[in-house]
């Protein structure tokens, strides 16, 4: 069992040294770039991944596509702001000594916001299928949230794949900016009405959902600001829908 490591990246100098050096098990490393103007290339090439410019094609294509030009059928796929666990790389180890009984494998994925580990507001454990042989999965999803669909089964693994998210507001804000156009693309495209009522109560329902039943208040500050931003990201992603519903 031989695994490549798959990471898709744009302008992320600042993180993928870290996303190779937790690595360094897998047999190749790939990072596909869609043109990035930093020094995310450079970084990567010297840390001994196989660097391939490719236009952008949409998250589940490009992830898609990283897999196509891997050398080994068992990818692992991470974005290029995660970093995988020593406790992580271990049950790796433990599958590849094993041999796989499964076509993919998932495991929970922790984030850090604002400079905290985030366990409740409904980010934790965020279990990702991320392992898997090629001939049995591929990315799905055109728009925002994409996931890997397996054709077979799929393991569980306990240890946690580390996800750095947004180190400043602002970083949320431009994040929240990007993600909710494309839902909103996505519910335009898929004809589904966007309608006054959920503009006005889903946004409250969200926060209040995300900041007490999924227990974001134990998450201190932060997670004041997931529920809050999460909520937003409920209002914008409904009224960029309604502005470019041609039956609004």
């Amino acid at each position: 069992m031989k695994i490549s490591a798959a990471i898709i990246a744009f302008n992320e100098e600042r993180n993928i040294a870290r996303a190779i050096e937790s690595l360094r098990f897998a047999d190749q490393i790939v990072v596909v770039d869609s043109g990035s103007t930093d020094a995310t290339r450079e970084i990567a090439a010297k840390a001994g991944a196989r660097v391939i410019e490719e236009q952008w094609r949409g998250y589940a294509a490009q992830k898609n596509f990283a897999a196509t030009v891997a050398a080994h059928d068992w990818i692992l796929s991470l974005d290029a702001d995660e970093a995988v666990t020593p406790e992580l790389a271990a049950e790796f180890a433990a599958v590849r000594a094993e041999g796989p009984r499964f076509d993919a494998y998932s495991f929970p994925r922790l984030a850090q916001y604002l400079g905290r580990w985030i366990r409740h507001s409904g980010w934790y454990p965020d279990r990702k299928v991320r392992l898997y042989h090629r001939a049995r999965a591929k990315w799905v999803g055109q728009y925002v949230h994409e996931s890997v669909c397996v054709d077979g089964t799929v393991g569980e693994l306990r240890g946690d794949l580390l996800h750095y998210t947004c180190t400043s507001l602002a970083d949320h804000r431009r994040t929240l900016e990007r993600y909710t156009s494309l839902a909103a693309q996505e519910i335009v495209a898929r004809g589904k009405p966007a309608p006054l009522a959920r503009l006005i109560a889903d946004p409250p329902w969200t926060f209040f959902r995300t900041w007490v039943l999924q227990g974001g208040f134990l998450d201190g500050p932060q997670g004041f600001t997931i529920a809050r931003m999460a909520a937003l990201y409920t209002f914008l992603k409904y009224a960029k829908a309604r502005e470019n519903s041609p039956s609004r």
